[in-house]
């Protein structure tokens, strides 16, 4: 199969902003101690709330800027979102609080994890306390003035801001000091 300029260029870009979110930093050569992942998954009705939203990210890495909409819609009983580039879908995630199902593009690296991306997502629209108390020892999260710290063994991991003052329906940035990539989720609420 041939794919046409443009969906071969959608592709290109939307695995360089996927994996900007999964990729390893530099480290020596060894196994990675067990807890410097976090595996964050939380169950939709941990929210609070049921919710829709459009989302237009912003991933800059190594000098580079690259674009993607996605459509996210989270109910009590499931999370789903797609992620689509130049209009066409590019990954979808479905979780039910406990199979998460992943879906995407054959273009697409093996490096583009769909836990990091539902992780990115719980971590900014997530309560706290439902965070915290999900939270593997060792792993910290503080909230101060609109603004949360992810912290491994008192390290900042992430950074994250609010600086609408909300965390749907505005702009969110997320800075992940571990993996050096800054993401801008500016969205807009489709429903409550």
């Amino acid at each position: 199969m041939r794919l046409s300029p443009v969906m071969s260029s959608a592709l290109a870009m939307a695995a360089l902003l996927l994996s900007a979110c999964s990729t390893a930093p530099t480290q020596p050569p060894g196994p990675p101690a067990a807890s410097a992942r976090l595996h964050l998954q939380l169950a939709p009705a941990s929210l609070g709330t049921s919710l829709s939203l459009q989302q237009h990210l912003t991933v800059e890495r190594a000098g580079r800027t690259d674009d993607i909409d996605t459509v996210l819609e989270i109910e009590p009983d499931h999370l789903d979102l797609v992620g689509l580039a130049f209009g066409q879908r590019v990954m979808s995630l479905h979780y039910d609080g406990k199979d998460l199902k992943i879906w995407r593009h054959f273009m697409l690296p093996k490096e583009v994890q769909g836990e990091d991306v539902l992780q990115d997502v719980q971590l900014t629209l997530w309560p706290v306390a439902a965070i915290r108390a999900a939270l593997p020892d060792g792993w910290e999260l503080e909230e101060k003035d609109m603004q949360r710290t992810l912290l491994l063994n008192h390290e900042v991991v992430t950074q994250i801001d609010y600086p609408d003052r909300k965390a749907w329906g505005g702009k969110v940035i997320l800075t992940n000091l571990r993996y050096h990539y800054k993401l801008t989720i500016q969205s807009v609420v489709t429903a409550p």
